[in-house]
């Protein structure tokens, strides 16, 4: 180790400003130390915006470890929702946190993705946010019933109404819940009321979704998104595109059209949705 690595090392290390809690600043010293920076002030960045992130996760009850303030869920919604900071401030520290992680979470910053509420989004496919739900698309949400929401083809699936009727596996680390609220809502709307095109009707329960009030709405376009994203994974979508060299969506629109859907069966297995 060089001199001026010793002296970044040893800043890091004994770094402890009055405006954090001790707690705080611990896992910016952790998680630095493991980013390694290679200068002084590079370090300062890097420590005020962990100890920044620590702070915000503490007050909400998350525990300071790394694997839980570093998963992009959480470093998502402190740029979005952390109080007092202004846009430049937010996009320095959400750039800063995606250096931090070192070598606990690379996986996590390299599925990390703009955040709509402190930039413009650009005209490219949708960012791909933390999930928290799995139905198709807000207007299918609707008009789902408790009854629609069925065990069979050893999974469980939610049979969707509306303009594009179909039958969507669910994953099977939502079923428990999933089966909960059909089973509370019976014959009714599993949203709640007896009209299922008045006005208003999923954003009270999307607001319930994002974890609290005073937060940011979730965009269900985006939820739709991961869904996608996550279902895509399952067959190893990716890798046989790569495989294939195949870059352009028309062309495999082109190989999907000469193909039939297997069956639910089958959609159940390959989606991951099998109890």
């Amino acid at each position: 180790m060089g001199a001026d690595e010793a002296g970044v090392a040893g800043y890091i290390t004994s770094w402890q400003p009055s405006s954090v809690t001790a707690a705080a600043a611990g896992f910016a010293r952790t998680v630095v130390a493991a980013a390694s920076p290679r200068s002084r002030e590079r370090a300062k960045s890097l420590l005020w915006a962990a100890a920044k992130l620590a702070d915000y996760g503490l007050g909400l009850g998350l525990e300071p470890v790394p694997e839980v303030l570093l998963h992009p869920s959480v470093t998502g919604r402190f740029a979005t929702c952390a109080p007092g900071l202004s846009g430049p401030a937010r996009r320095t520290l959400r750039t800063n946190l995606r250096f931090a992680p070192g070598r606990w979470s690379r996986s996590f910053t390299r599925r990390t993705r703009r955040c709509p509420a402190s930039e413009p989004r650009r005209p490219t496919a949708p960012p791909r946010p933390a999930a928290t739900s799995r139905w198709p698309i807000q207007s299918d949400l609707r008009h789902v019933r408790g009854t629609d929401v069925l065990c069979r083809c050893s999974g469980v699936i939610v049979q969707v109404r509306g303009r594009r009727p179909r039958a969507v596996p669910v994953q099977a680390r939502y079923h428990q819940p999933l089966l909960a609220s059909a089973a509370f809502a019976g014959e009714r709307l599993v949203t709640g009321g007896t009209d299922p095109d008045r006005g208003n009707i999923t954003s009270p329960l999307v607001t319930a979704l994002a974890g609290g009030t005073g937060l940011p709405r979730l965009d269900t376009s985006r939820l739709r998104s991961t869904w996608l994203a996550d279902c895509a994974a399952q067959p190893g979508l990716a890798t046989f595109l790569h495989a294939a060299g195949i870059t352009c969506s028309q062309r495999l629109g082109d190989i999907i059209a000469t193909l039939q859907p297997g069956t639910e069966a089958e959609a159940v297995a390959l989606l991951g949705g099998q109890r």
